[in-house]
């Protein structure tokens, strides 16, 4: 497992005065929960992704292979049509001509790169759309049998999501947002289980990303409040309190539209990167240390915390896609609002 992280940062390297550089930790572990323009493969095997810029000039394509930056911080600096650019700790900046980054015209570029995050995005994605297109089809053709193969493994987790969450907080409406929580079980459950590969196509820490979340809770906050009904409305600016505390109440409840798809967010994000952090610090242990008999202890806690983030993957996608059903649920409802 260890051949899984870069060697490049653990390593110590000679430097030309014969000193050893210590391995920065910290940044490599902030260099792993975090976006970058490259996929590591294994250890300084690399594959560089596209980058593209809209400049206040124009568009701008180019693979991130022509910015490498050193491990001194030194740039390797690509002439593009509109201005020379550079990365800068996996940024990309606009650089002038003696090399320094140019703050003022970095603003003005907007930056729709292929990173690393958008990578695996898109690996899950596809993951997801070949496994249940080739369940589509297995269901057509055996139409009537008993499930099969990959079928007898996602038949029970759907069934779940419909049986357990949809219609215990949706009641009879679940079958319209059916869609929407099986997407979002299992495009989180598969991003979860893809990080706790060690190595390509894995590694990748796409749930820990907060905007990846942050998209996921808006998407739950729209689809919730475009759903919600009379009741649901009436119970946000019209509730059934004395009136003089409206002015106390109706914020309040305005607050809550916000903040619980912002608890969904933090949640999952929270919970996804701290696994990542804490796998990869106890790790760490060996080369703080600098000895290989820390392994000893490190690595059975390694494998303890690998076996805790394969319930979590579950737990947290099961979680997000309940917490999403329950308030769905709540803005749908009208007979227990009307009973009361």
């Amino acid at each position: 497992m260890l051949a899984a992280f870069p060697v490049r940062g653990f390593s110590q390297e000679e430097h030309a005065e014969g000193a050893k550089k210590e391995p920065d930790v910290k940044e490599i572990i902030f260099e792993h929960i975090g976006d970058s323009h490259r996929i590591t493969i294994l250890g300084d095997l690399s594959i560089p992704l596209p980058v593209i810029l809209f400049t206040d000039k124009g568009l701008e394509i180019f693979s991130s292979a022509k910015v490498k930056e050193s491990e001194e911080g030194a740039h390797e600096v690509y002439q593009g049509t509109h201005y020379a650019y550079a990365l800068e700790k996996d940024k990309i900046k606009v650089v002038d001509a003696a090399g320094k980054v140019d703050e003022e015209t970095t603003k003005k570029v907007w930056d729709f790169s292929i990173t690393k995050n958008v990578a695996s995005m898109w690996m899950g994605m596809l993951i997801l759309i070949v496994v249940f297109g080739s369940m589509s089809a297995a269901y057509k053709k055996r139409e009537g049998k008993a499930p099969k193969g990959m079928q007898s493994f996602l038949e029970p987790l759907v069934l779940f999501v419909r049986d357990d969450v949809a219609i215990p907080n949706i009641g009879v409406k679940h079958t319209k947002y059916m869609p929407l929580l099986l997407t979002i079980f299992f495009f989180i459950l598969i991003n979860n289980l893809l990080g706790l590969i060690p190595i390509f196509p894995g590694a990748f820490n796409l749930t820990g990303n907060i905007a990846v979340t942050l998209t996921l809770s808006v998407i739950v906050l729209l689809v919730t409040n475009f759903s919600g009904n009379k009741y649901y409305w009436k119970h946000i600016f019209l509730p059934d309190i004395p009136f003089w505390l409206y002015p106390i109440m109706i914020p309040v409840e305005l607050i809550g539209i916000i903040s619980k798809p912002f608890a969904l967010m933090i949640r999952l994000f929270a919970n996804i990167t701290a696994g990542h952090i804490i796998v990869l610090s106890l790790i760490s242990l060996i080369y703080i240390f600098k000895t290989m008999w820390m392994a000893t202890v490190s690595v059975p806690f390694v494998v303890f915390m690998d076996c805790i983030e394969l319930l979590v993957a579950f737990l947290q996608a099961f979680i997000f896609t309940m917490l999403a059903a329950l308030f769905i649920g709540m803005a749908v409802d009208d007979h227990s609002h009307a009973a009361h």
